[in-house]
This record gives C-alpha cells, sequence and structure tokens, in this order.
C-alpha cells in the first residue's frame, strides 16, 4: 500500500515529498479570531504541481492559499497569509463565517 494513502499527517507527507525531490511548502494556521474552520497548528503542504494534502480552512482558502504557495515555492520568500471578513476577498475565498485566520507560508527546505 502507498505510503501516502495510509499516512494523514501532512507534515509526513511533506518530509516525504520532500524525500523525493519534490519542491514543497508548508502553510500553518498560525492564528485565528472568531469562528474559524480549522485550529492554530493546522497544516496544507504543497508541492510545485499544485498537488496538496492537509487542510487550513476546509474551504476555498485552500486555493488561494495554494496559490500564495506556489510563488513561495518558486521565490523561497516566505509570507504571513491573512484571510477574514473585513477583507474584499473574504466572501470570495469562503471565510463568511465571521472568522478570521492567519496562515504562515514557508518553503521546505
Amino acid at each position: 500500500m502507498n505510503e501516502m494513502m495510509t499516512n494523514l499527517d501532512p507534515l509526513v507527507t511533506a518530509e516525504t515529498w520532500r524525500r523525493s525531490g519534490r519542491e514543497v511548502a508548508i502553510a500553518t494556521v498560525v492564528e485565528t479570531w472568531g469562528s474559524a474552520p480549522r485550529p492554530p497548528g493546522s497544516h496544507l503542504v504543497i508541492d510545485s504541481e499544485a498537488n496538496f494534502e492537509g487542510s487550513v480552512s476546509g474551504g476555498c482558502v485552500e486555493g488561494a492559499v495554494i496559490i500564495e504557495a506556489l510563488e513561495v515555492i518558486g521565490t523561497g520568500e516566505a509570507r504571513m497569509l491573512e484571510f477574514g471578513v473585513a477583507d474584499e476577498t473574504a466572501w470570495r475565498v469562503g471565510l463568511s463565517c465571521g472568522g478570521r485566520i492567519r496562515v504562515y507560508v514557508e518553503r521546505l527546505g
């Protein structure tokens, strides 16, 4: 059986992907306010082909984080992202629940 199919820890997936030669970014929920779908410490790992595993929001925020992660992989420059109803993009990315989240995205290796 495929190791990634039996493993649900995105950090282990990130390590496995990196060891196989993939370029990888890790997105981590670092802070939440109000109603947020995923708690601090939640991870989403993304490779340079936009494959991903894990979750930072359970909604459309993932799509925006994946796009940012691809840029982080390309430049090597980490970034802090914030999503919330105060932002004009909140409804578009799916944070209509009234909460806000901050997500730190960094390249692995």
